[in-house]
């Protein structure tokens, strides 16, 4: 058994040629070179700095380009804004001037004021003769007459418009209510006729030119 061990041990050990021949491996090993960019793998990377350069360019030509058609817009819309200052402004002074010019109808409108404001005052004491007195009996009295044509002078927009059509109504709903004592339908008729005219003194800038509300 021992003999059979020493000749397989034999086998494993290198022979003496084999020695030999590695000893003759040169021992200097010239200078490193780094590896050109000629394999596959080095191509692709160079590819792919290639296409982000011209990514990163592209996008920060777009980027320029929002932010000028940006200024473009931000400067029409500063435009567009100046230029609607100035419309309301030219037609803020065109209706002063014809508020000026129309002192009957702005006197009619005052008379208006005190007007409600002696008849809410009657209603809220349940005293539907004295506004009755105050109103009149019929739309075509002639203190409506002359309120309905200020109030359409001094309208220049639909809105405006709208309201002095709630008014008229109101009021003429208002005088039915107190001809026939009805002192609720009165009070919800006399508030809807308050509200209208106030909307209209506030679309008109008339407000300003009003004492008492």
């Amino acid at each position: 058994m021992a003999v059979l061990f020493l000749a397989n041990a034999k086998l494993l050990l290198p022979s003496a040629a084999s020695a030999s021949s590695s000893s003759s491996v040169p021992t200097q090993i010239g200078a490193w070179k780094p590896a050109t960019p000629s394999s596959p793998g080095a191509a692709v990377l160079g590819r792919r700095s290639v296409l982000w350069g011209l990514t990163a360019l592209i996008l920060g030509k777009e980027l320029r380009l929002d932010a000028a058609d940006a200024a473009v817009l931000e400067a029409e819309d500063d435009q567009d804004l100046l230029d609607k200052v100035m419309r309301d402004r030219k037609k803020r002074l065109e209706r002063q001037g014809v508020i000026r010019s129309s002192t009957q109808e702005t006197g009619y409108l005052q008379d208006l004021v005190y007007r409600l404001s002696k008849i809410g005052q009657a209603i809220e004491k349940n005293d539907l003769d004295t506004a009755s007195s105050v109103l009149g009996s019929t739309k075509d009295s002639e203190w409506l007459k002359n309120v309905n044509a200020a109030l359409y002078k001094f309208s220049s927009s639909e809105e405006e418009k709208t309201e002095a059509d709630a008014f008229n109504s109101s009021v003429i709903g208002l005088m039915s209510s107190v001809s026939v004592n009805d002192i609720e339908a009165s009070k919800i008729a006399f508030v809807a006729s308050a509200t209208a005219f106030e909307k209209w003194t506030a679309l008109s800038g008339l407000v300003e030119q009003l004492k008492g509300l």
